[in-house]
């Protein structure tokens, strides 16, 4: 694809606009009345999801050249794109830190000589790793996998080049979002999006563990209200702050059998070994997001779902694509990636 609409001045830039969460923001600045661009590779996006009203580039972060000169001219940067596979960068670790550390690191380049106001970085969950849950902001980063690790360098990276150049910057922590756009043929992750596939597709949930792994889980829209307010907050700027709900903490279990509930499907999960590093139980407090943004949740677990399948149905189900290769494969590995099980 080709730049469209190119336009010297931009409000806001985005990268993984393809995406899911990407796209959903860019949607809602463009509602605003703001001037968007942003960048896709479409290693987890889909070409229909970018706006037409956007100027886009398809490029990858990693690309620094590339990349400094699609920012050119705008004044606030959503980094919101990475490959979120948390479970797969133990056996990944490579392709994953790429994503996330070079594309910050290049995303941040970028910036910085574009001279923009502010950089808003989305993080993960992943980051508080085995602390005692609900995770607040002032816990030390205990990552648990390459993914996590990735993202917590990522951060001090933010931080000591917004410092260094002069630009605004926050912190965003979303988690286990959920909702319409999510990729849902991806067997490696959006467990959400997995079961429901299956489900369509007449085929039981497979659980890993005892799948009574804890989640909160965010829907999209939840989540884009308090991210957009973050572009341009002036009082809100050298933090880190959770963005999802801290109600509703559902196990693997509990979240197969909402589900199925909803499809009426006769539920029998198929259970396999636990995976490599996967913490237990992960739940942020959204106290620090009341307060700062004044954030409240307007979906239910089950409306969200309900809403994701009723897009997912009218998509059609789909075939999983095992479109990434394990870096690392042994006994640890999950058979249902390596034989392809999902």
């Amino acid at each position: 694809m080709t730049v469209t609409n190119a336009d010297p001045s931009k409000d806001v830039f985005i990268t993984g606009i393809a995406g899911f969460l990407g796209s959903h923001l860019a949607d809602a600045f463009l509602e605003e009345g703001h001037t968007v661009a942003g960048n896709d590779n479409f290693s987890g996006g889909y070409e229909s999801n970018v706006p037409d009203e956007a100027e886009f580039h398809e490029i990858d972060c990693k690309d620094v050249w590339e990349m400094k000169e699609a920012v050119a001219g705008a004044d606030v940067v959503y980094h919101t794109a990475a490959l979120a596979y948390e479970g797969l960068s133990v056996f990944s670790p490579a392709r994953v830190n790429q994503s996330i550390y070079q594309s910050t690191s290049a995303t941040l380049a970028a910036a910085a000589d574009a001279g923009v106001e502010r950089f808003v970085f989305c993080s993960s969950m992943s980051r508080y790793g085995e602390n005692e849950t609900p995770f607040t902001e002032n816990m030390e980063p205990r990552p648990q996998d390459p993914y996590a690790v990735s993202k917590v360098a990522a951060e001090e990276m933010v931080e000591l080049m917004a410092d260094v150049h002069g630009f605004e910057y926050v912190i965003a922590v979303p988690h286990n979002i959920i909702g319409p756009r999510q990729r849902y043929d991806d067997p490696f992750r959006n467990v959400a999006a997995i079961f429901i596939n299956r489900m369509l597709r007449g085929k039981q949930p497979i659980i890993y563990g005892d799948g009574e792994q804890k989640r909160c889980f965010t829907f999209i829209q939840d989540n884009v209200r308090p991210l957009r307010k973050l572009g341009s907050h002036g009082d809100v700027t050298g933090e880190v702050i959770n963005i999802g709900p801290d109600d509703e903490f559902v196990s693997i279990n509990e979240l197969a059998e909402t589900i199925a509930d909803i499809l009426d499907f006769d539920l029998d999960p198929i259970y396999k070994p636990d995976r490599p590093q996967e913490v237990k139980l992960a739940n942020c407090s959204a106290d620090k997001a009341r307060d700062l943004l004044d954030y409240e949740t307007e979906y239910t677990l089950r409306e969200g779902l309900e809403e994701m399948i009723d897009w997912i149905e009218d998509q059609g189900a789909k075939e999983f694509d095992y479109h990434i290769e394990c870096e690392i494969v042994n006994e640890q590995t999950p058979e249902t990636w390596t034989n392809e099980l999902i």
